[in-house]
């Protein structure tokens, strides 16, 4: 699943990035990587770029799991959702660490 956001978006906990994570984590999630862009917009077509005082840098967060464990953390997003878009995909992974389609090969 892929969040997006500005990096200035907070809820009633603070940053929406750090609480993201952290719900993540307590949820026992696989994996989630956050990307800071320099420049984006989105569907109000305003501009959203990094800057040194007013840093507005648009977000992109990506959580990787099994479509049950999704759909259970997407559920108890209710209080965020509407602070972000949210964009659920299924993939498929082709290596995973120590795991890869060639080592299973030999």
């Amino acid at each position: 699943m892929t969040f997006f956001f500005s990096a200035r978006a907070a809820d009633h906990h603070g940053s929406l990035l750090v609480h993201l994570f952290q719900r993540a984590r307590r949820a026992k999630l696989a994996g989630a990587t956050a990307f800071e862009a320099l420049e984006g917009y989105g569907a109000s077509g305003g501009l959203h770029r990094h800057h040194a005082l007013t840093d507005d840098a648009p977000v992109m967060v990506i959580m990787v799991d099994r479509r049950d464990r999704i759909e259970a953390f997407l559920a108890d997003l209710d209080d965020v959702a509407d602070k972000m878009t949210i964009m659920v995909s299924d993939v498929d992974v082709l290596a995973n660490g120590a795991w890869s389609p060639r080592s299973a090969e030999s």
